[in-house]
């Protein structure tokens, strides 16, 4: 790895220990319970938009690489011993769409892999469809997808979640702006039309079936989420009420019909804008998690709320973060009734990663520091994933202006017993 990796572990009722900078990071040891470790990136520099994605057998790494101002690579690397393995190159190409919260992914399902990118469709700056690309189990090549929307509207698509679904296919929600082109104005800081957000099933051969509109008016800039319950699908983005109430709302797939979406927890967060901060869910079971980020009443907190039924009602929300979180939230459900939430925080002028421990009753474990890290956009969302009784991380490191991942794993026991 080329640039300095600053990796530290703290607790607030710990000290830090200390650790050397060198141009190959040391890692941070806390006495009590364990270690933050780095995982080797073996990636080219300019590299950023780490997402993380891994199930029972497989924990995977995907990026972007800028090979010039105007080409880019889609790439991923599998997780061997602790290290990303050699980089796989999914696509290089011209014309996309490059967002600091908009970024490809990775998903793999009984052995087929789908990736997705955003490509420009116009010179307009919120122009873009979204691209997949499918390696069937056991092919050596990707090949292109089916549309996975088919409107042909100039307009923006994208903050897609993609997840393992049944019968090695994949469920796809995104959003989707074609709406907004009928509006007078359809940029994206005031959309003549709303935002939506849709869903599909692709199968492992790359057919698109079962498009469905899930709601008519969202949030125009924030991610989406979604979980496989035991009893379907459920999604969960940021809403926007005619008021401009921007709350996380839900919809679930039951008995074959998607339900009217509904908040989670009102907590009647007024803004004009798109914060540009999206939930995130897990689910085993009906047992189903969700972290987010709120501003409101001018309070900015992250959240965590527990689900028994598969998302029908939520407990009361437990706050999990210090006075000043910048949010992008990651979450990982540990247990039915446990689940592993990452934020970003601010103190002072310094900015870093933060995790914690939270269950169902509402008791949490200290907050950990996985690393400091710059706060600009340039960051990106860092990314969480559990696997093998770890919780692997990763994120864009900036230094002199220049980007790499950077990833460390965290033994899932650091964790200490809820307080």
């Amino acid at each position: 790895m080329n640039s300095k990796l600053s990796l530290t572990l703290s607790i607030a009722i710990c000290i830090f220990c200390g650790c050397k900078s060198e141009k190959k990071s040391k890692v941070s040891k806390r006495q009590e319970t364990g270690f933050i470790n780095e995982v080797e990136f073996s990636g080219d520099a300019a590299s950023s938009l780490p997402v993380l994605f891994s199930n029972s057998e497989n924990a995977i790494l995907s990026w972007v690489t800028m090979l010039d101002d105007s080409t880019s690579q889609l790439n991923y690397a599998y997780l061997q011993e602790d290290k990303w393995g050699t980089p796989n190159e999914i696509i290089t190409d011209k014309g996309w769409f490059v967002n600091w919260a908009d970024f490809p992914s990775i998903t793999e399902n009984d052995g087929n892999l789908l990736a997705h990118f955003l490509k420009k469709t116009s010179p307009a700056t919120f122009s873009y469809d979204i691209n997949l690309r499918l390696k069937p189990k056991g092919e050596n090549k990707w090949i292109i997808q089916n549309e996975l929307h088919t409107d042909g509207t100039k307009t923006e698509h994208g903050f897609v979640t993609a997840l393992p679904f049944k019968d090695s296919s994949f469920f796809v929600t995104w959003l989707d702006g074609r709406e907004t082109a009928r509006g007078s104005s359809h940029d994206h800081s005031g959309h003549g039309g709303d935002m939506t957000i849709r869903a599909a099933t692709v199968s492992s051969s790359g057919a698109v079936t079962d498009r469905t509109l899930l709601d008519n008016k969202t949030c125009s800039c924030c991610q989406t989420t979604a979980a496989i319950t035991e009893n379907g699908p459920v999604v969960l983005y940021r809403d926007r009420t005619d008021e401009e109430i921007r709350d996380i709302a839900i919809t679930r797939l039951v008995n074959g019909k998607w339900t009217t979406p509904k908040p989670i927890h009102n907590d009647g967060w007024k803004i004009n804008g798109c914060p540009v901060n999206g939930p995130k869910a897990s689910a085993i079971g009906n047992s189903l998690a969700v972290a987010w980020y709120t501003g409101a009443n001018e309070r900015p907190s992250v959240k965590i709320a527990f689900s028994q039924n598969g998302g029908e009602d939520f407990t009361t929300p437990v706050e999990v973060s210090a006075p000043s979180p910048l949010g992008r939230v990651d979450l990982e459900l540990i247990d039915p009734e446990n689940a592993i939430v990452s934020w970003m925080e601010k103190t002072g002028s310094s900015t870093y990663i933060k995790a914690a421990k939270v269950n169902i009753k509402g008791k949490r474990s200290p907050s950990i520091t996985i690393s400091k890290l710059d706060g600009s956009r340039k960051t990106g969302f860092p990314q969480m994933c559990l696997f093998d009784n770890k919780l692997y991380f990763a994120w864009t490191a900036l230094e002199n202006n220049n980007s790499t991942i950077a990833s460390a794993y965290l033994e899932l026991d650091s964790f200490s017993i809820l307080q």
